[in-house]
């Protein structure tokens, strides 16, 4: 180690609470579910990956080029996407120098001190990859030689760190027009009920898209259903659900600007579907995507598919960066979102199924204790997904646990799931959401508000147990 550099350290008690008494609580939960298989219910990593299983080729592809919570922060200061090597649309050149773009990153890692990101990153620095000394512009190439090194070994093969990772379960999400060959190739290799997709229709729902017409065309060729038709198409959709279901998938996810839902009449739903196809209005794709949340809840109880609602993002903010790279380039920004008002007529007509399992996200913090609580805190259909994206971090999950215990419970919240295109960082998001449950448990145990026992219980749970039973695994 050379006389400049800082050493990589994580501390063992990193995220525990500085009070002794509450630490040594939270040390013992901790100590008894750390090893605990990962149970990755909801995510974004590429099926190829585990498909193929093929090596990465190298740093910065593998880790920077598929985590937009990296590039916005870069992009922030100035640093553009061209100079990490985002393609853009128009083909326009950018940086394809993958040490020259890891170097940028290192010279300014500094950016993400106090961040998730910091974290999760030195955790896969630290323990992925076995590394010593921290990132710093001295030390980048050092980095970029070791990752690229082990990476090109037959231990880092996407199928080898599932086994390493401990990971049981991990979900994908693919759209409703995927053809799942990936998933299809898994098929008797053993990986095929480890690695599952999951069904997102947003492609086939959301009439504001330019290609909604042409997708429910396409949906339409897909399964042999005439989609120019209402009932044609809600039964091709519930034909793509089955094929989904045959490729592993547990659950639906809806990621909609709003929670709005509607319980439209026969003839209204087929006016406002035709009206879409058409050409919608704003007005008219609002309501539609609204009246497909209440189909697809319908659909959840007919095939048992858990449903995930995930609203409240502001899509592509930066209409400069979306026309020049396209989605999911680190624009998206919360909203603020209505739950009580919007859900009420889905869960006027399907809220009180006990055999319906629908877990609701928000980006919008302000509705923990006020609406979302106990909105799940009543109805049997509904489930609370865990702090998500802006708030997957330790002050937002220890936000979330503050906020929807005391009228929602512990049971009726779901686990962790982790959301991420990262895969490496996948044991470092579990790890730090097992830190932060023993920490908020060690607090109730010291105040006397819960006996010990109980907490192994529920850190048991909240780890594992609560993921398993929400997504049917």
């Amino acid at each position: 180690m050379s006389a400049l550099s800082k050493i990589l350290e994580l501390h063992p008690d990193r995220l525990f609470a500085a009070d002794p008494l509450q630490r040594d609580i939270a040390r013992r939960l901790y100590a008894r579910i750390q090893d605990l298989p990962i149970v990755s219910p909801h995510g974004h990593t590429d099926p190829r990956w585990f498909a193929d299983n093929q090596n990465w080729d190298n740093a910065t592809s593998l880790l920077l080029l598929p985590d937009h919570y990296v590039f916005r922060m870069l992009y922030s200061q100035g640093i553009t996407l061209e100079q990490l090597g985002i393609r853009r649309r128009d083909g326009v050149a950018v940086e394809t120098d993958y040490r020259k773009i890891f170097h940028i990153f290192a010279a300014h890692y500094h950016l993400f001190r106090g961040t998730p990101s910091r974290m999760w990153l030195d955790s896969v620095f630290h323990d992925v990859f076995g590394l010593r000394e921290s990132l710093t512009p001295a030390t980048a190439d050092l980095y970029y030689d070791h990752i690229n090194a082990a990476l090109a070994t037959e231990a880092f093969k996407p199928r080898a760190l599932l086994d390493r990772f401990n990971i049981e379960v991990i979900a994908t999400t693919e759209g409703a027009l995927n053809d799942l060959k990936h998933h299809a190739k898994l098929k008797g290799t053993g990986f095929e009920k480890r690695v599952i997709t999951t069904f997102r229709p947003d492609d086939v729902v959301d009439a504001d898209r330019a290609d909604f017409a042409a997708n429910v065309q396409k949906l339409g060729d897909i399964t042999g259903e005439n989609t120019t038709t209402w009932q044609g198409y809600l039964q091709a959709l519930r034909i793509r659900r089955a094929y989904f279901r045959d490729h592993g998938a547990t659950a639906t996810d809806h990621g909609h600007p709003t929670a709005n839902t509607a319980d439209l009449s026969l003839s209204e739903a087929e006016a406002l579907f035709s009206r879409c196809l058409a050409g919608a209005s704003a007005a008219d794709a609002e309501l539609f995507r609204g009246q497909m949340l209440t189909e697809m809840a319908g659909m959840s109880l007919e095939d048992g598919m858990t449903m995930q609602i995930h609203p409240g993002a502001h899509r592509n903010h930066n209409a400069v960066i979306f026309e020049r790279f396209g989605p999911d380039k680190g624009a998206d920004i919360p909203s603020p979102t209505e739950y009580v008002q919007a859900l009420k007529p889905l869960l006027q007509k399907y809220g009180n199924e006990a055999r319906l399992n629908i877990i609701l996200f928000t980006l919008d913090e302000t509705t923990y204790a006020r609406e979302l609580a106990p909105l799940a805190g009543h109805y049997p259909a509904l489930k609370l997904g865990p702090a998500w994206w802006f708030h997957d971090s330790p002050e937002g999950m220890l936000r979330f646990r503050h906020q929807v215990t005391e009228t929602a419970g512990f049971y009726n919240t779901c686990g962790f799931n982790d959301d991420t295109r990262a895969f490496l960082s996948i044991p470092a998001r579990h790890d730090v959401a097992r830190r932060i449950d023993c920490r908020f448990l060690a607090q109730l145990v010291a105040e006397h508000r819960l006996n010990e026992d109980e907490a192994h219980e529920l850190a048991y749970d909240l780890t594992y147990r609560l993921a398993k039973q929400a997504y049917q695994l």
